[in-house]
C-alpha cells in the first residue's frame, strides 16, 4: 500500500512539475530577448532559470530545502564552485542559492525539449563526456563566463556517488580556479540522497541543506598545487556534510 501511495503521489508531483516547467519558457523566453543585448555574462537570464529549480522544488510535497552557511556579499565576484553530489535533486537544491552561476551539463541534456532549450537561453555548458575536444571547449566557455564575471559550477566527482561516500575529486575544476586566478566557493550538500533514487522516477521524503562554505583563494598558487588545493577542498566539504547530515537525522 505505501508503494503505491508513493506512486500515485509521485505522479502527482511529476504533472504539477512539468505545469510549472511548461509556464516558465514563456517567461524564460522574454526575459532573454530583453536582457541578453546588453548582459554579456547572460547573469539576468540565468537567474531567472534558477528560479525554476526553486519552483520545481516547492511544488513537490515530498521535499524541504533550505539553504546555510556564509553569506556572498558580491554575486558577481567570479568563484569556480564546487558541490558533493549525491541526487539529481542536488541541481534544484543548489538552485536556492540567491546567486547565479553557469552549470556544466551532459549535451543530452541539454537537447531536452523546454529544459534543454532553457539552459541554452541561460548559457549553460555543454560537455560531450569521453570526447576530448569537448571538454576543452567547456573549459574554453567556462573561462569566458569568469571573464564576464559569472561563476561556474561543478560536481568535481564527476557523477553521483552510489552509496552515500564521496568519490574522488577530478581535476578540471581546479585546473580552472589555478589557471583563472579565482577563488574555489565550496558547497556541502546533504539529504538528496533519499530525494529521487537512482534508477527510480518516484520521489521519497527528504530533508536536505546546501551549506555556503568560506571561499579558498588561489592566488599565488601554481598548477604544482593542485593535488593539495583538491584535497584541501575535498576535505572541507566531507567534514561540513557529515556535520549536516547530523543536524537534519
Amino acid at each position: 500500500m505505501r508503494r503505491f501511495l508513493q506512486t500515485i503521489g509521485s505522479a502527482w508531483a511529476w504533472f504539477w512539475i512539468a505545469i510549472v516547467i511548461v509556464a516558465w519558457f514563456p517567461t524564460m523566453v522574454l526575459v532573454y530577448l530583453v536582457t541578453v543585448p546588453f548582459d554579456r555574462g547572460r547573469y539576468i537570464v540565468g537567474w531567472w532559470f534558477r528560479r525554476l529549480g526553486v519552483a520545481m522544488a516547492t511544488v513537490n510535497p515530498y521535499w524541504s530545502f533550505r539553504r546555510a552557511g556564509i553569506h556572498v556579499e558580491h554575486p558577481r565576484h567570479p568563484y569556480v564552485i564546487v558541490a558533493n553530489h549525491e541526487s539529481f535533486a542536488d541541481i534544484l537544491l543548489i538552485s536556492h542559492l540567491p546567486f547565479e552561476m553557469k552549470w556544466l551539463s551532459k549535451i543530452e541534456i541539454l537537447k531536452i525539449p523546454l529544459i534543454g532549450w532553457m539552459m541554452r537561453m541561460a548559457g549553460d555548458i555543454p560537455i560531450r563526456r569521453g570526447f576530448g575536444p569537448s571538454a576543452v571547449e567547456a573549459m574554453e566557455r567556462c573561462r569566458a563566463s569568469l571573464q564576464n564575471r559569472v561563476s561556474v559550477m561543478f560536481f568535481p566527482e564527476g557523477t553521483r556517488s552510489p552509496d552515500g561516500d564521496m568519490l574522488p575529486f577530478k581535476d578540471g575544476a581546479f585546473r580552472l580556479a589555478l589557471e583563472a586566478g579565482v577563488p574555489i566557493l565550496p558547497l556541502a550538500v546533504a539529504g538528496t540522497g533519499t530525494a529521487l533514487p537512482k534508477h527510480d522516477w518516484r520521489f521519497s521524503r527528504a530533508r536536505a541543506v546546501v551549506e555556503v562554505l568560506p571561499p579558498i583563494d588561489t592566488a599565488g598558487l601554481t598548477l604544482d598545487d593542485l593535488p593539495a588545493l583538491k584535497a584541501r577542498v575535498r576535505a572541507t566539504i566531507e567534514t561540513a556534510r557529515d556535520a549536516l547530515r547530523e543536524r537534519i537525522r
